[in-house]
């Protein structure tokens, strides 16, 4: 570790900028701010982010410890002279005032309250430090050492007892398999309270009292994906906290899930309703254990890897060590414990947490995973996309395909189940089914036909919420009620409903040559689906196992209900989109959330600090705007930091052409960017660019409409094959599935023509402006020599919830330099995604690039603001082709020259 003079603990010499970037961070934290954080990638922004962090947790511990040495101190020599002092006062003679014992009681109630907290916390550290400093002297407690046998033969026969139960075949009568299939009775909370509160239900139950710990002080660390979040976990796992830190990774259970007859499922929902029902039986079965003996049905599935005591240790056992979500499945794997839940309970005694980003902006997710925001510091990377991701997380769709699936499949349940329900749940399926039906009638469609057979009106329509609620006349239905006997686990409609799909139609289960006739009218409906994959269409039937190996969808209830949550929302924030295909099974209707910062208020308001950070934020007055201040963030509490990069600025060279080699201006509107002048253009500059890079250039297209025309063009006009002869042509495929073999076959040709010295001079990629290699994907050094910009990507003008998002904020938000904050919106969200783009270059402090950006609008100086610091003091405008194409010629010798001079 090399500390030099800074005050933060460091695996080497930080830069300046790093230092910068820690005291900038340190700051906001101490002072509950609110920070905008742009690092360029390559920077070392993660490390950073971590030492800064982790150095402000570590002195907030020590100042808090030793305020409380102080009080606890201070009570002692209080208690000791009380001890030692006369009888007290006996008041004021005046009647109307207190006696001096009482005022002095109430004034250090407030004290002694504090006191007896800080003595009970710092008895809980102990205990805890003491449990996990055993743990890492492999001297574990007996009862976390210890297997006895019979909790192993118990986990077998509970994993028996599993298989059976998944692979269980239903018959025509209702049994005892079809009995949990039976939704439990509804209690309104008007009427009685339920018996199992959601917390129970959704959290993972404390059987000691050693579980039941305090939250202590600790930082939420949340990225977009999991590989982002395990390169941070090994970022921590080399810095100088790693041995100190207890640092536990939060996952779905998708990716936690060791249980393999539940991780097979695939579906995200399926595997969360199978492990809730399986959690749910878990605490039923110690209710009957309670219970005196009588005779019992078949027992039901419970999960073998959800001991209390096993659960317990891989808590412990999570915290002595800093591990990632693939090291944290191994170590389940081998304690035999359930690393989602052993996970969730490491969370009170942890000090920094990892997880995605769904699990901390998602509130219920939030709640049911047991995170509690109060006076704790999150931290958000990749945060550029935060305002969509949030939008995405709140906004919902549903096909009409699925909603006449849904509709078939409640149908036949209740009909098969009629007798048995109770009145109530029978009443609010009634309910789901009439909305249901509602929602298919404003498609244009009708219930009980083939939704592939039924023609609809092309168009789109946008209507506030009020509005579709009236003309879908559900208006008069309670949609809390119906949500909840549909979400909440006691009464699980929707796994249920899924289970009687499943034992009649789905996971290979045949029917019984005895099946009740009622089930009938199911399969045909779906049988009805299917028949139209024959004729070239995709299937419809959610439960019939899809191509190349992908997971089955889960149950089109499960949608139908995420909708039915979404029109909760407000009117003012957000908006139905109807969407008619001309077929209704391909027609939808969308929730679109307009207000992000109603779902991001809480969060600010609850954190101590929250740092909103990334690689390219710029522009950061959207951030501001429509998440901080429109969540009533005061502006003094937002803080605000960018830094440059860290290479010299001789190694960047950004430019932007105003014009071509033939003199062509360069413009590319949406009017005239396919004319065949421009598209010929753009080649010429290509080619020269070509002629003089080496290694590998990418060009990025606004669009992957864009980049087959000028493709198609290029290839009659033959000037493809003129850029073939100087380099390898790649394009970015539309299959995500592709980019790995794509980015492989680019990087060994490049390496291949730079050894082999051939006419090639190495490798030239087609991609697109916010595809799948825009964004996360490395062209360091060879790779990307050279990006190049065609144009400027505005997104499309007429999509409707683009035009919604613009009249809502125009109606809603101030105007913006004298623009208006629509028209800035716009602006923005090309701005955002051309920085994304051109940021794939230049990855490390040797590293060398040329930036070109073709278009002269560029050029503006509102628009050449909204580029990153770190490339907009370095950008040249250009006029002519001539003095930019010398220039490029320069930065490809200069690091080399810098190099020999070494």
């Amino acid at each position: 570790m090399a500390e030099g003079t800074s005050r933060f603990p460091f695996p080497y010499q930080p830069y300046s900028i790093q230092e910068q970037f820690m005291e900038a961070l340190y700051s906001a934290l101490d002072e509950g701010k609110v920070g905008i954080f742009e690092s360029p990638t390559g920077t070392g922004k993660s490390l950073s982010l971590i030492c800064g962090a982790l150095t402000w947790l570590r002195d907030f511990e020590e100042k808090k410890r030793q305020e409380a040495a102080r009080l606890l101190e201070a009570e002692a020599s209080s208690t000791e002279q009380n001890q030692k002092g006369g009888p007290p006062s006996q008041g004021n003679s005046d009647s109307s005032a207190e006696p001096d014992w009482i005022t002095d009681f109430v004034q250090k109630k407030a004290e002694r309250d504090l006191v007896n907290k800080l003595k009970d916390e710092e008895l809980r550290r102990k205990r805890r430090e003491e449990r996990l400093e055993l743990i890492r002297n492999n001297a574990q407690l007996k009862h976390t050492l210890k297997r006895k046998s019979s909790e192993d033969e118990e986990a077998v026969r509970l994993l028996q007892l599993s298989k059976e139960a998944l692979s269980s075949e239903g018959s025509g009568t209702l049994d005892e398999g079809e009995e949990e299939l039976i939704v439990a009775e509804y209690e309104s909370d008007d009427e009685a309270k339920p018996k199992i509160s959601l917390h129970l239900l959704y959290s993972c139950h404390d059987e000691d009292e050693d579980l039941e710990e305090d939250h202590v002080t600790k930082i939420y660390y949340c990225s977009r994906t999991h590989s982002q979040l395990a390169q941070f976990v090994h970022e921590v796992q080399k810095s100088p906290f790693a041995s100190d830190i207890r640092l536990v990774s939060l996952g779905s259970r998708q990716n936690l899930c060791i249980n393999e007859d539940v991780h097979r499922l695939g579906s995200v929902q399926l595997i969360n309703d199978r492990c809730m029902e399986m959690q749910k039986n878990k605490h039923e079965k110690k209710e009957k254990d309670e219970e005196p003996k009588r005779k019992r049905g078949a027992a039901k599935p419970v999960c073998p890897f959800s001991g209390h005591d096993g659960l317990q240790a891989l808590r412990d056992e999570a915290l002595v060590k800093v591990r990632d979500i693939e090291q944290l499945v191994t170590l389940g794997k081998k304690a035999k414990a359930c690393p989602y839940y052993g996970g969730r309970l490491a969370i009170p005694a942890a000090q920094l947490v990892v997880l995605p980003y769904q699990t901390l902006l998602h509130e219920s997710t939030r709640r049911a995973s047991g995170i509690r925001l109060k006076d704790q510091v999150v931290i958000i990377d990749e945060a550029h996309n935060l305002i969509d991701t949030i939008a995405c997380i709140y906004s919902c769709e549903v096909t009409g395909a699925q909603l006449c699936c849904s509709h078939s499949q409640l149908t036949q349940y209740m009909e098969r189940y009629r007798n048995r329900l109770k009145a109530k749940n029978l009443m609010y399926i009634k309910q789901i089914l009439f909305v249901v039906e509602s929602l298919v009638r404003i498609l244009g469609g009708r219930i009980g036909q083939n939704p592939n057979a039924q023609a609809t009106q092309p168009g789109t329509e946008l209507q506030t919420i009020n509005n579709f609620l009236f003309n879908a006349q559900i208006d008069n239905i309670n949609l809390f009620k119906v949500i909840y006997i549909t979400f909440t686990p006691s009464l699980a409609l929707s796994p249920q409903l899924f289970g009687f799909v499943e034992k009649y139609q789905g996971s290979g289960v045949n029917p019984s040559d005895k099946e009740n006739h009622k089930t009938e009218g199911l399969r045909r409906f779906l049988q009805s689906l299917q028949k139209s994959q024959s004729q070239g269409e995709p299937s419809l039937d959610p439960n019939q196992a899809p191509e190349d190996g992908q997971p089955r969808m889960a149950s089109p209830m499960m949608q139908v209900e995420g909708f039915l949550f979404a029109l909760t929302n407000a009117n003012k924030d957000g908006r139905v989109v109807i969407q008619k295909q001309g077929v209704l099974a391909h027609s939808s209707v969308k929730f679109l959330l307009l207000n992000p910062a109603v779902h991001f208020a809480e969060v600010l308001r609850d954190c101590r600090a929250v740092i909103i950070a990334g690689g390219t934020m710029q522009p950061v007055a959207d951030f501001k705007d429509q998440l901080l201040l429109s969540a009533g963030l005061s502006q003094n509490r937002i803080a605000e930091f960018s830094c440059g990069h860290v290479i010299p600025p001789e190694n960047i060279l950004p430019l932007i052409f105003c014009s071509g080699p033939s003199g062509q201006a360069l413009e590319f509107t949406f009017q005239n960017r396919e004319t065949p002048q421009m598209m010929d253009e753009t080649g010429r500059i290509l080619s020269n660019l070509c002629n003089v890079v080496p290694g590998g250039v990418v060009c990025f297209f606004p669009s992957y409409e864009y980049e087959r025309r000028v493709y198609t063009h290029w290839e009659s006009s033959g000037l493809l094959q003129r850029l073939s002869a100087k380099k390898k042509i790649f394009q970015e495929p539309k299959k995500a599935s592709q980019v790995e073999q794509v980015l492989s076959d680019y990087s060994r040709c490049i390496q291949n023509c730079k050894q082999s010295g051939g006419p090639l001079s190495g490798a030239l990629l087609f991609s697109v402006v916010g595809g799948k290699m825009s964004e996360g994907i490395n062209f360091s050094d060879d790779l990307g020599r050279c990006v190049v910009m065609v144009g400027m990507p505005y997104p499309n003008i007429k999509s409707p919830e683009l035009q919604e998002k613009v009249a809502y904020l125009d109606k809603n938000m101030p105007q913006v330099g004298g623009r208006s904050p629509g028209k800035a919106l716009i602006e923005n969200l090309c701005m955002k995604a051309v920085n994304q783009s051109i940021g794939r270059a230049i990855r490390h402090r040797g590293d060398y690039a040329c930036i070109i950006l073709l278009d002269c609008r560029y050029a503006r100086p509102a628009t050449l603001a909204k580029l990153p610091d770190w490339i907009k003091t370095s950008a040249q405008v250009q006029a002519s082709f001539g003095p930019a194409f010398a220039s490029i010629r320069k930065v490809r010798l200069g690091p080399r020259l810098r190099t020999q001079k070494r």
